[in-house]
């Protein structure tokens, strides 16, 4: 018998906290931030920020306090660096986190797979790729038991974005166990920070309303550099088939309100859709 795949972690002590302890009480400070969590419990999908932990960490808490304790999440995020295929899933094998492994479902991926033939199955484009990657210690620090399945998205072109959306959103309706879909993205980068919240909430209207070729024009004609757009506008293609009806922004900040240089800041927007 082979031995499990098992993705090795590429950020931990870059992005998050490479020692267990360090970690966990990092991930409590941001699930604890926003105080008394109320659960969106019928929550279909969320759009969370991959930023290192200390400048959108608190933003990605105050999503994961809210998500209800399901046991199957399907994690879009951007390929940052263009290895491997242009939208590549694993379907089986593990992720190792400081916090230990976290288990792919392989059922669902197959599913998906099915569902979108083509999804090229390609370690390669997560090996390095820390947009996903630190999504997974929320994930293990908030939900006792779950499986995940990473899809690492290019720039393929909106109606790529679109066909990958539906495909996900269709095995999910076909599902017995309800699963959410994460969107991982940052907003507006590297402008000073009024230009950036401006441009950031351009976009976010897009998304609240569920929109996502608005959104996809939006991003071009304001030149919003928002680093996860193919991720969320498939997100939101897939909420469609699933029948969601609100999305609601639950935090907003820019790196300045970690203390970063004001005229230089990155965005990040948690936002749920039900």
């Amino acid at each position: 018998m082979s031995s499990p795949i098992v993705r090795q972690p590429a950020v931990a002590g870059k992005f998050y906290p490479a020692e267990p302890v360090e970690l966990t009480r990092a991930l409590d400070r941001y699930l604890s931030a926003a105080g008394p969590a109320v659960e969106v419990p019928d929550a279909k999908a969320c759009m969370v920020p991959h930023a290192g932990y200390i400048y959108s960490g608190y933003v990605a808490g105050v999503i994961y306090r809210k998500l209800p304790a399901h046991s199957a999440f399907v994690i879009l995020g951007p390929n940052h660096f263009g290895f491997g295929a242009p939208l590549a899933i694993m379907s089986r094998g593990y992720w190792q986190t400081p916090l230990g492994l976290a288990a792919i479902d392989e059922t669902l991926a197959q599913a998906i797979q099915r569902n979108h033939h083509g999804l090229a199955e390609d370690a390669e484009a997560h090996a390095e790729e820390h947009s996903l990657e630190v999504q997974i210690p929320f994930l293990q620090r908030r939900m006792k038991n779950f499986a995940f399945v990473p899809i690492a998205v290019g720039g393929v072109g909106y109606e790529e974005f679109e066909a990958l959306g539906k495909a996900v959103g269709r095995a999910l309706v076909e599902r017995s166990q309800p699963a959410i879909i994460i969107a991982s993205s940052d907003m507006n980068h590297y402008e000073p920070d009024g230009v950036t919240r401006t441009k950031d909430h351009k976009a976010i209207e897009k998304i609240l309303a569920m929109d996502p070729e608005g959104l996809y024009d939006v991003l071009r004609r304001e030149q919003i550099t928002m680093c996860g757009y193919g991720p969320v506008i498939a997100m939101l293609a897939a909420v469609k088939e699933m029948g969601a009806r609100e999305a609601q922004l639950q935090k907003y900040a820019t790196s300045a309100d970690a203390g970063s240089n004001r005229q230089s800041v990155v965005g990040y927007a948690g936002i749920t859709i039900q």
